[in-house]
């Protein structure tokens, strides 16, 4: 079977500075990029590297020094933020004390050579096989904004029209995002800030990395999406492979595979199953999470399908001496978290798998010098059937340079030397004192870390129940509104249905023709409503119900009008004008000029119905009259008035003669 993991599959940038340097004189960067069973080389600026790494994205770039693509930590911390979101960044040489290239490479067998371009592709290659830290300034904890994508003033038409319309918009993009999230069963929290019509934005905190959220950055029309993951205090390295670690596994085979990981010290890593997943599927799903040491069935004998896949890692076999009962699994794994009862009996496999062994790791643990791997040492002792000492004589000639010994003559120790060898023995004593305890710590440590696990848990579902409280609350909240509305719509509705009575009334009126008309109503004349004497409320009146030749107008505030808007009115040729207040003199003059009659209005009895009204056909036909009257002798006075005017000019003209 291949042991590869993903990396190796995708594309990989190693990087190494050709000549310059980033803190000074631009530099250029000898660049490797292994792609599957393909190789290419060039020497690239820095500009056009960060392009090549935006139109490529690379899964790893690789270098042996972070600073030789980023001046000091916070260009580091820019140029890692500018990396796409599934591209890490990676020093092969370790973490905060790396080592050099040459050593790295040669305990991992990768080729080297003091050239730029042989350093840069020695990093590509160790990081393709998964050695190496991976250089974090953010944490996997993205923040992902909805908000407005234009503003809310005047877009053309009525503002709170529009201001709603974008905040709806704003609503219900952020209940696409939501629904997203939750089908892809990511933990969120979300905060709103509710605005007129809907949202003015959305804030969701989701615990997975952008690349793992099925929402990208966008801005259309009255919508913008925001993306972007919370930064750490400071610079995190972590494994770049996991895998390493050696691990049991717990299998439970049938229509649902189920497998479970547990560390070597009984910690749970993760638990899987599924119904749709082959051999090869569950195999690559064990190799990115460790090396198998033991591969453990709740049965015996060991069923063909474990069996299969114990001899495709080349690890031990463990199984029962009976079958484990349903209840001795539960209480085994009474602490842990599963799905289905597949995951639960692998998990209760692989638990059981470590209590057996656990005697055995420690006896191990406690031969393995400080600065050897013991879970390189348990593999090959627990799956390979090796001594203790033949593992570690043979790590030690490995680890160490075979150099020419010398055959020296025993001789009678000093008093001095069987002093420091006694001393030495007690350091070495009180040495393993300090790992027992370090281990006795290290078991507090994983013992608080599963507490903070429960509490994390808690505290998640918590935050559940609060969101499920608050979406009934909001729920309520508009059910509640939505009742007001209904309300004030049925009574508007009403109020409407009385006015439609009333207008239809006023209509008849004004339609002689009908055969419906009551004897009651004749002798009535309809009267139109202008509320001010200008130019807007005439137009607006006469948009309303018409005002046509021979109406009776009825202007409510007559006061202020001009030669433009007597003009105005008088071309609609009004039968007569009943004023309430002064008419100006301007407007008085334009429609005495044009014969149009003008009566004060409490002269005639209206009844008024809204923005129409109805009064007595004899109290308009007095109004008429009067003013006629009046008409007939102001004209008198006019002429009498001219007549003066003209002798006056006449005699003054004869006394200048």
């Amino acid at each position: 079977m291949s042991t590869r993991t993903s990396a190796l599959d995708a594309v990989v940038f190693g990087v190494d500075v050709q000549s310059g340097d980033v803190r000074g004189d631009a530099p250029s960067y000898a660049l490797v990029i292994l792609d599957g069973d393909e190789i290419e080389r060039d020497v690239v600026s820095h500009r056009k590297l960060r392009r090549l790494i935006a139109d490529r994205e690379p899964a790893i770039v690789a270098t042996d020094n972070m600073y030789e693509l980023a001046e000091d930590k916070d260009a580091l911390v820019h140029f890692l933020g500018a990396l796409p979101s599934a591209t890490k960044l990676v020093q092969v040489t370790g973490a905060e004390r790396p080592e050099t290239l040459s050593r790295v490479a040669k305990r991992h067998g990768i080729p080297y050579g003091s050239d730029p371009m042989q350093e840069a592709e020695a990093a590509a290659r160790l990081a393709a096989h998964s050695v190496g830290q991976e250089v974090s300034a953010f944490t996997d904890t993205t923040e992902l904004k909805v908000s407005r994508g234009r503003s809310t003033g005047s877009g053309g038409w009525s503002e709170d029209r529009y201001t709603r319309k974008i905040h709806g918009a704003v609503r219900n993009r952020a209940r696409d995002v939501e629904s997203a999230l939750e089908e892809a069963n990511l933990e969120y929290e979300r905060e709103v800030r509710e605005a007129y019509g809907g949202f003015a934005n959305a804030v969701f905190t989701v615990e997975a990395r952008p690349a793992d959220i099925p929402v990208s950055r966008e801005r259309s029309g009255d919508v913008r999406i925001e993306i972007e993951r919370l930064r750490r205090d400071g610079i995190e390295f972590r494994p770049l492979a996991k895998r390493l670690d050696r691990v049991i596994v717990g299998i439970d085979p049938g229509t649902t595979t189920a497998v479970a990981i547990v560390s070597l010290d009984g910690e749970v890593h993760d638990v899987w199953s599924s119904r749709t997943s082959d051999a090869g599927d569950v195999i690559e799903w064990i190799v990115e999470r460790g090396r198998p040491v033991v591969v453990a069935a709740d049965v015996t004998p060991m069923p063909e399908t474990v069996e299969k896949f114990r001899r495709s890692f080349d690890a031990a076999g463990w199984t029962p001496e009976r079958d484990l009962p349903i209840d001795e699994k539960q209480h085994r794994t009474r602490e842990h978290p599963y799905d289905d009862d597949h995951q639960r009996d692998a998990l209760a496999a692989a638990l059981f798998a470590v209590d057996a062994h656990a005697d055995q790791f420690e006896r191990i643990a406690a031969k393995v010098p400080q600065g050897i791997d013991r879970g390189r040492v348990i593999a090959r002792v627990v799956a390979g059937d090796e001594s203790v000492e033949a593992v570690l004589a043979d790590l030690t000639d490995d680890e160490e340079p075979a150099d020419e010994t010398v055959e020296h003559e025993p001789r009678e120790l000093t008093p001095e030397e069987k002093r420091i060898r006694s001393l030495e023995g007690r350091v070495e004593r009180l040495r393993s004192h300090v790992d027992r305890l370090e281990g006795r710590l290290g078991e507090r440590d994983d013992r608080i870390e599963e507490l903070e696990g429960q509490l994390r848990s808690a505290r998640s579902e918590e935050r559940r129940e609060v969101r499920k409280d608050r979406e009934v609350s909001r729920l309520e909240r508009l059910a509640n509104q939505l009742e007001r509305e209904r309300d004030a719509a049925r009574e508007e509705v009403a109020e409407l249905e009385k006015k439609v009575e009333r207008m239809k009334a006023l209509w008849k009126l004004d339609h002689s023709n009908f055969s419906d008309v009551s004897a009651k109503k004749e002798g009535l004349v309809p009267v139109k409503v202008v509320e001010k004497f200008t130019r807007d409320a005439i137009r607006t009146a006469d948009e309303a119900y018409g005002i046509a030749s021979g109406d009776v107008v009825f202007l409510r505030d007559a006061s202020g009008a001009g030669r433009s808007t007597a003009e105005l009115l008088a071309s609609f040729e009004p039968r007569v004008v009943l004023k309430r207040g002064g008419l100006s003199d301007v407007a008085d003059a334009v429609l005495f000029d044009r014969e149009v009659p003008v009566a004060p209005a409490d002269d005639v009895a209206m009844q008024e119905v809204d923005e129409l009204a109805v009064a007595r056909e004899s109290d308009v036909e007095e109004a008429i009259d009067d003013w006629r009257e009046r008409a007939r002798e102001r004209k008198k006075r006019r002429k009498a008035s001219m007549v003066d005017r003209l002798i006056s000019e006449h005699r003054a003209g004869d006394n200048e003669a």
